[in-house]
């Protein structure tokens, strides 16, 4: 009986399998066919006017029409106003009215009838870090207002002002100017260079390409802080100062010279001044910290220029000199590797009174190594004054010596 039994119930399941199969290909058939009646239906039905059909640019502008209906139906339309504010935002607020354009006007004479007139040579940027008793003080570099037989200053209104040159210095790159402050609304906030963190964010602002573009904002970051750069303000070859700078990716273009860069809290922490600007270069700017410029401005408000501890010798780099002459013309150690020669010296000069001689070699000043004249240049600079002393460090015919030399005082 098991068999039997067994063999009643496949056919019976056989049979439902079969039925099921027969009914969805019969529903499926039948909605095909019922669509297929309705698409060919469609025209008749239309004209009769019991649908009514549109193309899909008339739906679209029917839906639109009645969307504006709805709204114009509603409540008024509500202007939305959305408030963008950031910490770059609110630093470049702080100190935008505080930038200012400088323009270089020199006197030139016409090659062919011999007429002498003024023409706007070029411009660049400033800052106004200053306000009393009625005047307005800006710093600039040196090299945007060289040459000039007058200097303009553009306020951010849009006038033109007469400004004074206060002081100006070649080696330190920066002039200081004064104009009328009646006009003048906001000064700078100086920051403290000192604190400065590579890494930390940059903004520059400025006059690129001149005032077409006046106040053109940048950002990047401080890509370094313990920068020399090399002036040789002469062309000869040999490097006359070392600039301390700040170096950042934030773009500078001709124009930004005298322009600020900022912290994140739109403090001035530098005065732009250059950048390497080669085919093969991108991001490196420079600006001179903020801390030196409080010092140099400074002088050059008092003094008109930068004084500086006076030796009375014209150096010139060991390195410059052939290598043979060192052992033996000079007879140096072998553990010398640089310094500082002297070229000339000034009979009756602080030097010559201090014993220093023609072809002693300096290494030394206040026991700081010196290895070019660049160097030495600026330590009397920024370190000494007219009437301080000096311990100078040399090599005389191979032999360590020592001197103490009291400085007279120049300026230049």
């Amino acid at each position: 009986m098991g068999f039997y039994d067994d063999l009643y119930a496949e056919e019976r399941k056989t049979r439902r399998k079969n039925g099921a199969g027969r009914l969805i290909l019969t529903s499926l058939a039948s909605a095909v066919i019922g669509g297929l009646l309705v698409l060919l239906m469609l025209p008749t039905l239309s004209k009769a006017g019991y649908i009514s059909l549109l193309q899909p640019n008339q739906a679209y502008a029917q839906n639109r029409a009645n969307a504006v209906a709805a709204v114009n139906t509603n409540s008024p339309v509500v202007p939305v106003s959305v408030s963008v504010s950031s910490a770059t935002v609110e630093a470049v607020e702080k100190v935008e009215d505080a930038i200012v354009g400088v323009i270089n006007i020199r006197r030139v004479t016409n090659f062919w009838t011999q007429q002498t007139g003024t023409v706007e040579s070029g411009q660049g940027s400033g800052v106004v870090f200053e306000k009393k008793n009625g005047k307005a003080h800006i710093v600039t570099n040196y090299h945007v207002i060289n040459g000039a037989e007058r200097v303009e200053v553009s306020l951010p209104n849009g006038d033109r002002v007469e400004a004074k040159i206060l002081g100006a210095d070649p080696y330190t790159d920066l002039a200081v100017l004064e104009i009328d402050g009646s006009e003048v609304t906001t000064v700078a906030e100086l920051g403290n260079s000192d604190t400065l963190k590579v890494g930390e964010p940059a903004i520059a602002i400025g006059n690129p390409l001149g005032l077409e573009f006046s106040r053109t904002v940048t950002q990047g970051i401080v890509s370094g802080v313990d920068r020399s750069m090399p002036v040789d303000l002469n062309s000869d070859g040999e490097t006359d100062w070392e600039l301390d700078v700040i170096q950042t990716d934030a773009a500078i273009n001709p124009g930004n010279s005298g322009g600020a860069l900022l912290n994140i809290q739109g403090q001035v922490i530098g005065i732009n001044t250059l950048k390497i600007a080669r085919e093969d270069v991108e991001g490196l700017g420079f600006a001179i910290p903020i801390n030196d410029v409080k010092v140099i401005t400074q002088q050059l408000m008092e003094h008109g220029t930068l004084k500086r501890g006076f030796l009375g010798i014209t150096p010139r780099d060991l390195t410059s000199i052939p290598r043979y002459a060192w052992k033996q013309e000079l007879n140096l150690p072998d553990d010398v590797k640089a310094g500082v020669l002297i070229w000339q010296i000034g009979e009756f000069t602080p030097a010559a009174r201090a014993g220093l001689r023609q072809y002693d070699v300096i290494v030394k000043l206040d026991g700081q190594e010196i290895n070019s004249g660049a160097q030495l240049r600026k330590y009397l600079t920024l370190e000494k004054t007219g009437g301080e002393q000096v311990e100078v460090t040399f090599y005389r015919d191979g032999f360590l010596k020592t001197t103490t030399v009291t400085l007279g005082e120049q300026g230049r």
